[in-house]
This record gives C-alpha cells, sequence and structure tokens, in this order.
C-alpha cells in the first residue's frame, strides 16, 4: 500500500528523440505516446514516490531533502547511436536496447541541496521494437520496460548475477504495475 502523500516530488526532465523518418519503425496511435514529455515525467514522478514511500531503495528512502527533486536526461535514439554509446562508453560492439549513465553520489543522497541529478537514459527504439514484436508486447509496453530497467540502474540497482537480476526485474514488475492507474489521455 502506498503512504499518503507528505511532499510533492518533482522530476525535471529533459526528453528528446531523433525523428524516425528515415527509420523503418511502424507506430501505432495507441503507442504515440511514447514520443510526449509529460508522459515520460509522469511515469518517473510515480516510480521516485513508489521507490521513496516504500523504502524499494533503502538508500533514498533517508534523503534529508526538504523539497525531494530529481533531475534526468532521456532519449530514444537509432541502434546506430546506441551502438557508439555502448562502444564508446562500456567498450562493447553493437546496439543494445537501453543504457543508464547514473551520476548520483553519496553526497547528494545526505546532504540538503535543491536537486539530484540521476543521470542519462538511452533507449534504442529499433531494438524496442524488435523485442516488442518478439516477446508480443505494443512498442509502449516494452518502452516502459526498458525505461524502468534503465531507471533502476540510474538509482543505483545492478545485476552482476542472476539473483539480483531476478530482485531488479520483480521491482521492474512492481513499478510498471504502479502505472496502471494513471490516464495518459493526449489533452
Amino acid at each position: 500500500m502506498i503512504k499518503e502523500n507528505i511532499f510533492e516530488l518533482k522530476i525535471d526532465l529533459v526528453f528528446k528523440f531523433q525523428s524516425l523518418i528515415s527509420k523503418n519503425i511502424s507506430i501505432n496511435q495507441n503507442d504515440n505516446l511514447i514520443f510526449e514529455h509529460y508522459f515520460w515525467k509522469k511515469i518517473f514522478e510515480v516510480w521516485m514516490n513508489v521507490i521513496l514511500r516504500e523504502n524499494k531503495f533503502s538508500n533514498l528512502s533517508n534523503l534529508k531533502l526538504k523539497k525531494p527533486n530529481f533531475s534526468l536526461s532521456f532519449e530514444i535514439i537509432d541502434d546506430e547511436l546506441i551502438a557508439d554509446l555502448n562502444k564508446k562508453w562500456l567498450n562493447k560492439k553493437g546496439p543494445t536496447d537501453v543504457l543508464s549513465f547514473p551520476i548520483i553520489s553519496e553526497n547528494d543522497l545526505y546532504n540538503e541541496i535543491p536537486c539530484i541529478e540521476l543521470g542519462d537514459l538511452f533507449i534504442s527504439i529499433e531494438t524496442a521494437q524488435k523485442q516488442a514484436m518478439k516477446f508480443n508486447n505494443s512498442l509502449k509496453e516494452e518502452m516502459i520496460w526498458l525505461a524502468s530497467h534503465g531507471f533502476l540502474h540510474l538509482l543505483g540497482w545492478d545485476h552482476s548475477d542472476k539473483n539480483e537480476l531476478d530482485k531488479m526485474l520483480i521491482l521492474q514488475e512492481f513499478l510498471i504495475s504502479k502505472l496502471n492507474k494513471i490516464n495518459f489521455t493526449i489533452s
């Protein structure tokens, strides 16, 4: 059960996506929300509220902020760009589905600062579309799944073994389940 809201959490989101005109990406109308800033801003706010209130991440549940504000950058890119980032920063060849570059520090967690910068999150829409078809998901569902995974990495979660991965996947499912009551219609 989510505890009563005792503060107003804010996420400062820098959201970008590449033009898909030259890519072979088919988007149905139900998936168009993935290109809306407010859609992702609301999702990240819900997830952060859940994590803070339900102590799903022990370090963040001890924050001493008077006004919990967080910032992150999220970009939807193509396979070519994510492969470049993967090679440059992780020394891995080829595209991947999601990359996270956390920059949160221990000092950020315990000092009274106005905003905590979480880091940068990138998702390849081409890989997401392939995986959506493979797992029989909509593109929107796959993008949310990948965003939840990347978001947890920004918060310090990792999966160096199967046990850690299983715990992380359970938390991803839990976070996504909290989105079911949110109305994301375009106004």
